[in-house]
């Protein structure tokens, strides 16, 4: 299993039932095949679609129908297709439960920068709006970038998408909560400690009293 993979799969499990859930671009994209089974949420994307399942298998895609990534998607009984106009007004409407987003860093505050880097600026997209619009923030990213520096941040570097916003944050080594009084570890992955998440980490923590293995 790639670290992409163990993202997604452990993201999943932030979703509860009945939700309605924003995937965004990236490795958020994937989060929608490991969704548990006893677990039923309206999957929306930001170009237009409500009620939307997993990856459809090898020739069996329809290429009108696809995610925030133009990757092709299933559709789910009742779903629907719309334009982007009502699919932001469903955003900015404060109709999204969760959205789970791809990052670049986050900082100790919940800030999120996922959108522009050094001499590449594409565009922030929908994710200003989401930040702003769904009531919980899942921010997905791998611990550390191919240096080995941290991209969990005492504070971001890079334009933000949005201050404080963020709720949760999973890596490919842990689980934070974004709390008030900081950053607090809930999860990490089997054969590390804490103190090797704090040497790979820039930002402040603590250490929940109930810290577990990584879930997943």
């Amino acid at each position: 299993m790639d670290f992409r993979e163990m993202i997604a799969r452990r993201a999943a499990l932030e979703l509860k039932d009945g939700e309605v859930v924003n995937l965004g671009f990236g490795m958020p994209m994937a989060v929608a095949n490991f969704i548990p089974e006893d677990i039923e949420v309206i999957l929306q994307s930001e170009n237009g679609c409500l009620v939307f399942g997993p990856t459809p298998k090898l020739g069996e895609q329809d290429a009108d129908t696809a995610n925030s990534g133009s990757m092709p998607i299933t559709l789910k009984q009742g779903a629907s297709l719309f334009d982007i106009f009502t699919s932001f007004g469903i955003i900015r409407g404060g109709h999204v439960d969760t959205a789970i987003l791809g990052a670049l860093e986050v900082d100790q505050n919940g800030s999120i920068a996922n959108w522009s880097m050094p001499g590449r600026s594409p565009g922030m997209g929908g994710a200003m709006d989401l930040v702003a619009g769904a009531r919980k923030i899942v921010a997905i990213l791998q611990h550390n970038d191919k240096q080995g520096e941290s991209k969990i941040l005492k504070e971001c570097t890079l334009p933000l998408t949005g201050k404080a916003a963020v709720d949760v944050i999973i890596t490919d080594k842990a689980v934070f909560h974004v709390t008030s009084g900081g950053l607090v570890l809930k999860e990490i992955i089997s054969g590390l400690t804490a103190d090797d998440i704090r040497a790979i980490t820039k930002a402040d923590f603590t250490v929940a009293s109930d810290l577990c293995e990584y879930q997943g």
